[in-house]
Parts: structure tokens; sequence; C-alpha cells
């Protein structure tokens, strides 16, 4: 049970920081307020998800906190975070 709930939990938390790094980042301006493709949304929550996945796996094979510390969560916020905001400057 606990490797499901650490699967959505990090489905949740990488994919909301990519969608949220995604939209908040100042890219050209129009006169519409805000048109979100769904394509984009989910190739940006996607790619927040597996960053936060590849951060807490590469975290734990390299020592630096075992499963379910708060360092393990804080490092899946900021790799998903990092990876939306990197895909939101190549994307637009």
């Amino acid at each position: 049970m606990g490797v499901a709930m650490g699967f959505l939990a990090f489905l949740l938390i990488g994919s909301v920081s990519g969608l949220f790094a995604w939209v908040s980042y100042p890219g050209p301006q129009s006169l519409k307020p805000l048109k979100l493709s769904r394509q984009k949304c989910l190739w940006a929550a996607l790619i927040g998800f597996l960053a936060a996945f590849a951060s807490s796996f590469a975290g734990q094979w390299a020592g630096f906190f075992q499963s379910g510390q708060m360092l393990e969560w804080l490092s899946a916020i900021v790799a998903a975070s990092a990876s939306g905001y990197l895909y939101a400057v190549i994307a637009r």
C-alpha cells in the first residue's frame, strides 16, 4: 500500500507543480486571458510527474534521504517546478 500511495502522491504533486510552473511563466501576452491547450497541459503534468519521481528515486539511490522524509517531498516539488519552468521556456 505504501508504494501505491507514494506513486499517487508523486503523480499529484508533480502534476500540480509542473502545471503551475507552466501556467505562471510569463510568455508572450495576447488579448485573450489565457489560452491553454489540452496537449500542452498534459505534457507539463507528465514532465512534472516524471521529474518528481526521478528526483525521489535519485535521492534515495544516492543516500540523501529515505522514503517519506520531508527532504524527499521538497526535492520532488523543486524538481517538478523546475521542469515545468524549463518546459514553459521551450514550449513558448
